[in-house]
């Protein structure tokens, strides 16, 4: 006699419930982690913030996906085409190795850029409302979810990275010059995610971010050292390239990819202090954009 067939779990009357393990608890990717007090609660509500970032590219990964394609391309078809060409100077290494770095940098900004949408998004269901009413610092809202883009970006520069070595790309695999492009990207990310969010403390609505982040991305992209060098550019370009972040991200990532001549402490102090200016920033800008 064949066992019965066991009875189908009933359905969630509410489709937004949360998946549950079976002993029913909460099918989380990460432990929530426990209340801080005093100095310790800046990195937990940082640490949670990331969770919840990590959280929503477990349940849907198609985001990951879809901005694999456009890295792809540009070294594909861009960096193929030009290291054939040799019409830039990259002192002697393939122009699709130059590249590399430049995409990978390019990749996160274009996260961290439209991350002040998300805030509008969370102001507007209600969201932002109930975080600002907890006993959590501004600042520390904004700091969270500027490393929350950060390790959004870092996920994306692995795919990239991963990419580019399918291509050919000579690139290092010393663990500790890994770690250290892991924090340029999430410095760099922290500074654009910051800089979106302290537009969308200006703007206050969705359309018109949207308008003034196409029309940044570009230039900051192309104002930068990510496609050719800053000795080939105009005078006025250069002066632009030294006061763009992403410039200096470019330049660690090179270094440390690469093994090209880098000026790591300069990148790093600069990308660390538009870190700290884009959170000042941002967060003194969030209570106008609650309002």
């Amino acid at each position: 006699m064949s066992a019965a067939p066991a009875a189908p779990q009933p359905a969630s009357a509410d489709p937004g419930a949360a998946a549950l393990d079976a002993d029913g608890k909460l099918d989380l990717l990460l432990v929530p982690p426990r209340p801080r007090t005093g100095w310790r609660v800046l990195p937990a509500r940082v640490a949670a913030l990331c969770a919840v970032e990590l959280q929503k590219l477990r349940h849907d990964r198609a985001e990951l996906y879809t901005r694999a394609v456009q890295p792809a391309l540009w070294l594909l078809i861009f960096g193929e085409t030009f290291t054939r060409i040799k019409a830039i100077p990259t002192g002697g290494i393939p122009y699709i190795d130059y590249l590399a770095p430049g995409i990978i940098a390019q990749s996160a900004m274009f996260i961290a850029i439209f991350y002040g949408i998300m805030i509008i998004w969370e102001r507007d269901s209600g969201i932002l409302t109930k975080l600002l009413v907890t006993p959590t610092p501004r600042s520390a809202l904004i700091t969270g979810k500027a490393f929350a883009a950060g390790v959004k970006a870092l996920i994306q520069a692995v795919v990239v990275i991963v990419i580019a070595a399918l291509l050919g790309v000579a690139l290092t695999w010393n663990p500790l010059r890994l770690l250290g492009v892991a924090v340029a990207v999430i410095l760099g990310s922290a500074f654009f995610s910051c800089l979106s969010m302290t537009i969308a403390g200006i703007v206050l609505t969705r359309d018109r971010l949207m308008g003034i982040g196409q029309a940044i991305t570009m230039p900051l992209f192309f104002g930068s050292s990510a496609l050719y060098p800053v000795s080939i550019m105009p005078g006025w370009l250069q002066a632009v390239s030294k006061a763009n972040p992403l410039s200096y991200q470019v330049d660690a990532l090179r270094g440390l990819l690469l093994g090209t001549h880098a000026h790591l402490a300069l990148d790093y102090g600069v990308l660390a202090v538009a870190a700290a200016l884009g959170i000042l920033a941002a967060s003194s800008l969030l209570g106008r954009l609650a309002r």
